[in-house]
């Protein structure tokens, strides 16, 4: 039976990197600054509207797992960051285990000392 006690909340975010070195930079200093639990990194080829054309690129995509009271700074510090004029951010609640969820609000907890 599959457990399906799901009370905690966690939030996703999308974006996209130029390449893989920029990606694994980029997720690199997310989780240096507490900003980010964890951070997958999958190759994509993306599809869309740029400034009028219409553009094709292969692309890193980042989903990044963090907590509501990170969001903020997590947020400016990938427009800081980020290689793009306008980097893709979505972002949405999410549903996870107790364990997990309690493992990502412990990870983006700022370090005291």
């Amino acid at each position: 039976m599959v457990d399906r006690g799901f009370s905690s909340t966690l939030v996703l975010v999308l974006t996209t990197e130029a390449n893989a070195n920029l990606a694994e930079g980029l997720a690199n200093e997310l989780l240096a600054r507490r900003l980010a639990a964890c951070v997958s990194l999958q190759q994509i080829q993306s599809h869309y509207c740029w400034q009028g054309k219409l553009e094709r690129a292969q692309e890193v995509q980042l989903l990044i797992k963090t907590s509501q009271h990170q969001l903020d700074a997590l947020h400016q510090t990938i427009k800081e960051l980020h290689s793009y004029e306008t980097p893709e951010w979505i972002y949405w609640s999410a549903t996870a285990s107790d364990p997990y969820a309690v493992w990502v609000a412990a990870a983006v907890e700022p370090v005291e000392g």
